[in-house]
């Protein structure tokens, strides 16, 4: 049976030996390199999340600060704030202990 020549070669086992290694045992292996891949897609799709979100936040204040109506409302709403002369009643659902 004949061996082609280039598995006699010295060379090539160099090279399937630097292979292995740079694939398997190296501190930036293949699965390091996937899972940096997979968080840095995560980190940029939040990324782009937080953007947009910043765009909707300053349009709505904006919108806030353009009307002393809007505002106290949104202040109402959200931070349950109220006039001096005012009582707030704040109702919460009754939940059964069943």
């Amino acid at each position: 049976m004949r061996v082609p020549g280039f598995l006699r070669s010295f060379y090539f086992y160099v090279g399937v030996s630097f292979l292995v290694w740079m694939l398997v045992f190296d501190a930036n292996d293949f699965v390091k390199q996937y899972d940096m891949y997979a968080k840095l897609q995560e980190l940029q799709a939040d990324r782009k999340y937080y953007l947009d979100n910043i765009e909707t936040v300053k349009k709505e204040r904006a919108e806030l600060l353009s009307s002393p109506e809007l505002l106290e409302k949104f202040a109402r709403e959200n931070y349950i704030m109220k006039r001096p002369s005012e009582d707030v009643f704040i109702l919460v659902p009754h939940q059964d202990s069943n």
